[in-house]
């Protein structure tokens, strides 16, 4: 029996030739033709998931809503496309619309709209909102990008990750509302796929693991339930990509983390899973999925001022060497065919770097980048999902950053529920080489429920990694300005997870001055 470092994630004939009997699966198909139901009375509220923005160009951005008047037990609406109207103005009272319009709620995308509005001016502010069933969704607030060949002042976001609902309250997304953003990035792990656990804070919808699309339509469903999380999406435009738990724990490509995993089953599994993201999602039409494949990596710039590469280091992974986890470097770790990216993503990513006109160049992505040795004194492991698994990928991404000379690349990370700033450099076991990258590494929303500001094995982490400048475990997001000669990145938290209106602290504060990477301590 091969071991699961053995196996690759590629899709074998076998298993394209499987998931090509599976394009029958209703889930694949496109949306069903025929005329939306104009007039349509509902028993309750349809716009109960509230409303997003997302992925904001000079002149539009994507609305989203889901009708959904029963959320947690499929979505509550008939079997027939529905009709949907929304407008946009530049005024909160809606008194000046300058567009609107219909969409077709279909049940095929369990009567979610993804509008791609187009017409407005770079750079400002516009409120939307939907219309139907007589019932009026809550406002929205969103924000165009700035002109192509426009330097602004300053940009500010905050970024997010691993909001595991069971584990806590979403209290800092109450608190990141309030902050004056032009953009939140959520990087990953925006619903979890568990089975429902006693003890909790929260408790799950459903009975076990995600499985069908039912499972995971509902599963979003209750997480978009969360007002602190809705009042985060309606305050400005997202930017959003996933990690392993909108899926399966750990997965690589097309293979599970569970041995003897049918491949069939997997895919099926996969393509549940894309499609139900999408449906809760504010991502445009070239996002929607395709059966298994979901095309998430994109490009989204600020101006001349900063480009987002959005990535997705879950899709077309090789499988984890070593058989994952925290381990010594084995062979698989410097096989030069691993990938985190795989082969299309990386030349699409080296060419946008190479092109961009843009001051800061930032890669919006879900795991750590440095290679950390987790085990204190002469013992040394490595994190196997990590970049760090993947070395020789890892080098050639750090070494094309710093031999074209991209500018003020600054990478941003989830999944691990912990706050870290890191130097990055091609060669970590020297640590007097040029550092040609700064990573910053956001803790959970509620993850693994409350943290504490210092770990037991804080001393030998910073020991042995002398690029790490930052090491917290607290709760809560980063929010960061830029302007074309500074980042500053704050550590915001919250201490408690678990009691509702608990306060923000920020924690750290670190700055990047343009020309110099690498991070220093500003608090």
């Amino acid at each position: 029996m091969p071991t699961r470092s053995d196996r690759r994630p590629g899709i074998t004939r076998r298993t394209f030739l499987s998931a090509a009997a599976l394009a029958a699966c209703p889930f694949w198909r496109t949306p069903s033709a025929g005329a939306a139901v104009r007039r349509l009375v509902l028993a309750d509220d349809p716009f109960q998931l509230g409303v997003a923005s997302g992925d904001p160009t000079p002149t539009g951005v994507v609305l989203w809503t889901r009708l959904a008047p029963d959320p947690l037990h499929g979505g509550g609406m008939p079997p027939e496309p529905v009709e949907v109207s929304w407008e946009v103005a530049d005024d909160e009272g809606l008194r000046n619309v300058v567009r609107k319009g219909t969409a077709t709620a279909s049940p095929d995308l369990a009567h979610s709209v993804h509008v791609e509005v187009e017409g407005l001016e770079p750079d400002r502010w516009y409120w939307y909102r939907f219309r139907t069933a007589d019932a009026e969704s809550p406002l929205g607030r969103t924000r165009t990008a700035p002109a192509d060949d426009a330097l602004p002042a300053a940009v500010r976001f905050a970024f997010a990750s691993c909001q595991h609902y069971e584990s806590g309250l979403y209290t800092a997304y109450e608190h990141m509302a309030g902050e004056p953003l032009d953009l939140v990035i959520h990087l990953g792990d925006y619903i979890y796929e568990g089975a429902p656990q006693r003890g909790q804070v929260r408790r799950h919808v459903g009975d076990g693991e995600l499985h069908t699309l039912e499972d995971y339509r509902n599963r979003h469903a209750q997480y978009k339930t969360d007002p602190h999380l809705q009042g985060a999406h309606a305050a400005c435009p997202w930017l959003v990509t996933w990690d392993d738990h909108e899926f399966d724990n750990n997965y690589a490509g097309a293979i599970s983390e569970q041995r003897n995993v049918d491949p069939q089953e997997f895919l099926v599994r996969r393509a549940a899973a894309y499609q139900a993201c999408y449906e809760h999602m504010p991502l445009r039409k070239p996002a929607r999925p395709h059966g298994p494949d979901m095309r998430l990596y994109r490009g989204v710039p600020f101006g001349r001022l900063v480009d987002f590469a959005v990535l997705d280091t879950r899709q077309y992974r090789t499988d984890q060497p070593c058989g994952d986890g925290n381990k010594p470097p084995c062979a698989g770790v410097f096989d030069p065919a691993a990938t985190l990216l795989g082969q299309e993503q990386e030349q699409w990513l080296f060419e946008r770097l190479q092109a961009s006109p843009a001051r800061w160049n930032v890669l919006a992505q879900q795991v750590m980048m440095a290679r950390v040795d987790r085990l204190p004194g002469p013992l040394v492991a490595w994190s196997m999902d990590q970049w760090g698994g993947y070395d020789v990928a890892r080098k050639r991404l750090l070494e094309f950053v710093r031999d074209r000379r991209v500018s003020n690349p600054v990478v941003l990370t989830g999944d691990i529920h912990t706050n870290w700033v890191n130097d990055l450099k091609v060669d970590f076991d020297a640590p007097e080489s040029p550092t040609v990258a700064t990573e910053f590494v956001g803790t959970s929303i509620s993850s693994g429920g409350n943290g504490s500001q210092t770990r037991a094995d804080t001393s030998g982490v910073l020991a042995d990694n002398p690029f790490v400048k930052f090491y917290n475990a607290e709760r809560g997001y980063v929010s960061c300005q830029i302007t074309p000669e500074r980042w500053t990145s704050q550590y915001q938290v919250v201490e408690d997870v678990r009691t509702a209106g608990a306060p923000r602290v920020t924690r750290a504060s670190f700055v990047v001055e343009h020309g110099r990477p690498g991070a220093e301590r500003h608090s």
